[in-house]
């Protein structure tokens, strides 16, 4: 497939117009959403490894709730080890949102469709021969056509069980391994549980209007449900028929069943609450797409969905993209790694019947 084969509706026009704002970048990109698509497509498709160390800093933090990386060098190795898995992976773009500008920098949200077929092993187990497809979400700040700051979230949850794998087995091993807690990875990890579970409860008048200031209109939403409690505004977010779409393959097209899944989620962790860390806004023929990059952490005292409370905390970073029709959210694409949440669970299991 050529690059010229990656549409998608808001990408740019073909006309061989340059966006004048797009200082310090390579001639070649004519805009944040181009320079995205190219970059993606030459390292992954086109199996250009080597060009990482082009467009990502030397020094470029990458967050996942599997593990913390650093530098382009640590991209190219983690690229290496999943082609080696899936060599065969393809990342269609399916939406890319973005704000910023040169001075501190562009945000881009890129909503990525990837097929795969596991022919070698891989951090998941002994290869399948098995096909799947997932959504991930690729979070990345761009400054002087390079990468400087990454938050990737991935369905591995959805990939394991396309894989024929347990999740709850995989899980289970990635937990048996070593933890050191004085590392990078452990001290991010708490340090963002803290910065989360600092978030205010207290409500926000939601003033904003969603037409002229969709983005606020969202986040502050977003703030009163999770922070505030106030659940029942979700119907003021989403149109009555809104579609949602989330990880291990969960659909949905109700409001009310899209409030089940949020009471799950808090369910498990009843004093969760939400960091709401960047909102991108770009505009439709019809409407708005918004994204929102967030952490969500709790202490897990609840039943539901993942078993027996550890009583332990619990961190979750995540991505969500929204389409806004006449002021209403009628379609959402969730992503996070319930994998790796299931793997925090399980360490703390151990931990407990070891203690």
């Amino acid at each position: 497939m050529s690059i010229m084969q990656h549409h998608f509706d808001n990408a740019p026009a073909d006309n061989g117009n340059r966006d004048s704002k797009l200082d310090g970048f390579d001639d070649e990109f004519t805009s944040v959403v181009d320079y995205i698509i190219r970059i993606t497509y030459r390292i992954w498709e086109g199996k250009q490894i080597g060009l990482v160390y082009d467009y990502y800093s030397d020094d470029c933090p990458i967050y996942t709730l599997a593990g913390y990386a650093e530098g382009a060098e640590s991209a190219v190795q983690g690229t290496i080890k999943t082609l080696s898995a899936f060599p065969d992976r393809t990342l269609h773009p399916e939406k890319i949102i973005y704000s910023g500008d040169n001075t501190t920098g562009y945000h881009s949200s890129h909503l990525i469709w990837s097929q795969m077929t596991n022919l070698g092993d891989s951090e998941f187990g002994k290869a399948t021969g098995k096909s799947a497809q997932i959504r991930v979400i690729a979070h990345c700040i761009i400054r002087d056509n390079k990468i400087v700051e990454e938050w990737l979230v991935r369905d591995n949850y959805s990939l394991v069980e396309q894989l024929g794998m347990d999740p709850h087995k995989v899980a289970k091993n990635w937990a048996e391994k070593p933890f050191p807690e004085d590392s990078q990875f452990a001290s991010w990890m708490s340090s963002e549980i803290e910065r989360v579970g600092s978030q205010s409860t207290k409500r926000i008048a939601n003033t904003f209007d969603p037409i002229s200031s969709p983005g606020d209109f969202i986040k502050t939403h977003l703030h009163n449900i999770w922070n505030g409690r106030l659940l029942g505004d979700l119907n003021f977010l989403y149109a009555e028929n809104a579609v949602f779409h989330g990880p291990a393959n969960r659909e949905f097209n109700t409001q009310e069943r899209i409030l089940t899944y949020y009471l799950e989620l808090l369910g498990a962790m009843p004093n969760g609450k939400m960091a709401l860390d960047k909102v991108c806004v770009v505009d439709t023929d019809n409407g708005h797409d918004v994204s929102v990059r967030w952490a969500f952490a709790g202490t897990h005292t609840g039943h539901v969905r993942f078993g027996e409370p550890t009583g332990k905390d619990l961190l979750l970073i995540g991505e969500s993209h929204y389409r806004l029709y006449a002021g209403r959210v009628i379609e959402e694409w969730t992503v996070f790694d319930e994998l790796s949440l299931l793997s925090q669970i399980y360490r703390h299991r151990m931990h407990v019947s070891q203690g």
